[in-house]
Parts: C-alpha cells; structure tokens; sequence
C-alpha cells in the first residue's frame, strides 16, 4: 500500500487545535503515514533570543551558527517532542528523530545561486530502512530536518527532507501540510500544475516566498520517483484536495 509523507509546516504547530485535528487525522490513517515537521516561526524566535536575525534567500532560512543552534533545539527538542507526545496520547505510537540519528539523512552544504545560505544542506541520502521498520512495528516516524554532513549537522529546508524521504521509501506520496489550500493563482486554487506550469508562475511572480521551496521540493520528488505531490492544508488532508503536481 502506499505510504504518505506528510510534511507539516512550522507556522501551526504551535496551536492547539491545529496540533490536535493532526493528530486525529494521522491516527485514522492506513497504513501508517511518516511525518517530518518544520519549525520556522519558534525557530525565529529562539533565534532573535540568542541575539541573531532571521534571513531568508528565497523562501530559505539563512542558517548561521546561532541559527543552527536554534534550529537544533526547536526541531529536535521542543517541536518533535510536542508532536509525538500528542501522538502518544491519542493511542498512535510514535518516535521522534532528526536526520542525524542513525544516520536517516545525509546531507551537504547547499550551493544556492542568489547567496550563501551558511549550514543549510541538501539531502544526499537517506536510510529508508530504519523507517521501514519502524512503520513495519506500527510506529509512525516523525522526522526533524537537521541531518548529518561530512564536516557536521545541515539544516535543512523540511519540504526537500520529506520529498527525499518519500523518495527513498519507493511507492510513496508526499503530501505537503501548509497554512494555504494549496497554489492560489489570482486568487483561485490551481487544482493541479505541471512543471513546466510551475516554473512559468514563479517567474511572474506568482508563486513567491516560501510557497517556491514546497513547489521545487515536489517536481524534485517527483524527478526522484514519488507517485504524486500535493500541497494542501489540514482540512484538504482529510477530503483529498489542493494542488497536485504532476510531471
């Protein structure tokens, strides 16, 4: 059966009811899906708190030292911990791990054209096994995006982590959960898009911010093998809708 990889954004983890309708929908759901999480908005809190500034090039965080500090400590601290104990306390197992542990995603540094983006990487492997057998024991992974590079930890941009998990996985959807119903075109959902339909709208201007990153990490999941993407939120989760890219 296929396995859905769902990415869930870091702006609404941090409410309630948000946190709860999540959980009740990936307790209904079979087979058991992977979960890899963002954690952007208390990541730029911690950040400014330990004296730093968040930047972005291109809808990508600008990863210092201080960034990654924080983004260590929220990813794999705070925000994985509130999402599996929600988990557990609904009746789904669940456990927590970043791409450093056992190694689940190798990364390196991300050469990005429009500027030096410091300790943010690009996924260059992952260890589908260890999720595998965690779903195979009826557990649903749930996966912080800092991974392990030649020379230390990357953070990376979650919506690349969960098309390259989705990837390694084989048959497999990435279904990535933001904040919108999906791509908005002059204020209409675009039910699907294709790529070369993709790429035309960020160059007008129409896909901008961190909607480009989501867009890319979909055609390169589908360039990797994935079945299908889709951008959606939590209520298009449950009834199927969004926007669907296709190749």
């Amino acid at each position: 059966m296929t396995i859905l990889v769902l990415k869930i954004g870091g702006n609404d983890i941090d409410d309630a009811a948000f946190l709860a309708a999540l959980v009740a929908a990936v307790a209904a759901m079979r087979p058991l899906p992977v979960l890899v999480h963002g954690g952007g908005k208390e990541i730029g809190q911690l950040q400014v708190a330990l004296g730093g500034q968040p930047q972005f090039v291109s809808g990508l965080r600008v990863t210092d030292r201080t960034a990654l500090m924080a983004a260590e400590m929220v990813l794999c601290g705070s925000v994985s911990t509130r999402i599996v104990a929600a988990l557990v306390r609904a009746g789904v197992d669940a456990q927590g791990l970043s791409g450093v542990d056992r190694g689940l995603i190798r990364a390196k540094k991300l050469a990005h054209a429009e500027g030096d983006l410091g300790f943010v990487g690009t996924p260059t492997a992952v260890r589908a096994a260890v999720l595998s057998d965690l779903l195979q024991a009826g557990v649903v992974p749930v996966i912080a995006p800092i991974s392990l590079g030649d020379e230390g930890q990357y953070n990376l941009n979650a919506d690349e982590a969960a098309g390259a998990v989705a990837a390694a996985l084989g048959d497999a959807e990435v279904v990535f959960v933001t904040n919108v119903p999906g791509v908005l075109v002059e204020g209409v959902l675009a039910a699907q898009l294709d790529r070369q339909q993709v790429l035309e709208l960020i160059e007008r201007g129409v896909i901008i911010g961190g909607m480009i990153p989501k867009v890319r990490a979909a055609l390169a999941a589908l360039h990797a093998g994935v079945r299908t993407a889709r951008i959606t939120n939590l209520a298009g989760l449950s009834d199927g809708t969004g926007t669907l890219i296709t190749r």
